[in-house]
């Protein structure tokens, strides 16, 4: 597995949706890269702590930028 396919499949990872095989190809491949083992750790982090804000708690400006980020994302 190369980089760029750890990064499509991480969020199915961190979700626990990846067929076996795959899986079993994505944690070798962690092992083996170091820069691929922080980037999971990163996202992992950062779902957990995103999903620790509640909505009437975020600031009006950061949530129309965040909306403003998202509405822009290029869709593929």
């Amino acid at each position: 597995m190369t980089c760029a396919e750890l990064v499509e499949l991480v969020t199915a990872y961190l979700d626990g949706a990846l067929a076996t095989e795959t899986e079993q190809r994505f944690v070798e491949h962690l092992a083996l890269c170091d820069g691929c083992e922080s980037y999971v750790e990163q996202i992992r982090r950062t779902a957990t702590e995103v999903g620790r804000v509640e909505p009437e708690n975020l600031p009006e400006e950061t949530r129309d930028r965040l909306l403003d980020a998202f509405r822009s994302f290029p869709r593929g």
